[in-house]
């Protein structure tokens, strides 16, 4: 029994290790896949949340600037017409600002989430469309992320003086009975969007790498996704 059992684990080693190597597209390994895979995803990752991370990159760019959430967004928007959102419009450029201060840890993050990419499943997003890996990253990654990047969030609104500044801004628009309600919902809404813009880029940097040769910067990135 004893060696019968033994040969059957060593059968499974050999047939998992053959999986593994079985030719996908011509001499593309499944191996290969796996690895071209978590190699764009991390290269995507990190220039997403380098973009992002420079002064201004959420602020600066419309595509991805984070907006105030609830009350302390229609407030805004009421107050606009009649110039009195200066205070919530400050408050929204220094939520912005905090949020590119996560932006190193958010990469860290990130690139961690790559490496549990199964075999298996990087051969579904080599064939996938053109946002598959960062569909798939999402989908499975989404939520621990956002558990491990509140904390930095938290810091970040804390230091950058954004709580400060919202005590100010409901004071000044005679809400200042809500401000307990409101952090909380402001560090989870900053950092969902946070990371929304994160995956709004990684998908960008996907489709760049699976359309230009020139953005396939290492051999096993050429060889999954051609040179």
């Amino acid at each position: 029994m004893h060696r019968r059992l033994i040969l059957a684990a060593l059968l499974a080693s050999a047939a998992t290790s053959a999986l593994a190597q079985r030719p996908l597209l011509d001499s593309l390994t499944q191996r290969d896949a796996s690895r071209g895979i978590k190699d764009a995803l991390g290269l995507a990752a990190m220039n997403a949340t380098t973009r992002l991370g420079q002064s201004n990159g959420f602020w600066g760019d419309a595509q991805v600037r984070i907006p105030l959430p609830g009350l302390l967004g229609r407030s805004q928007q009421s107050l606009r017409p009649l110039g009195l959102s200066r205070p919530l419009d400050a408050l929204q450029e220094n939520l912005n600002h905090a949020a590119e201060t996560t932006m190193p840890e958010a990469g860290r993050l990130f690139v961690g989430a790559v490496r549990d990419i199964s075999i298996a499943d990087a051969i579904d997003i080599v064939r996938g469309p053109e946002d598959s890996a960062t569909r798939y990253l999402r989908g499975r990654t989404e939520t621990r992320l956002a558990s491990l990047l509140r904390p930095p969030m938290t810091r970040a609104l804390t230091q950058s003086g954004a709580f400060t500044l919202m005590r100010t801004a409901l004071r000044e628009v005679g809400l200042a009975s809500v401000t307990g309600n409101l952090r909380a919902e402001l560090i989870s809404f900053s950092t969902a969007k946070a990371l929304e813009g994160a995956f709004f880029f990684i998908a960008a940097e996907e489709r760049a790498i699976r359309r230009d040769p020139l953005r396939r910067t290492t051999d096993i990135l050429r060889r999954v996704f051609g040179s």
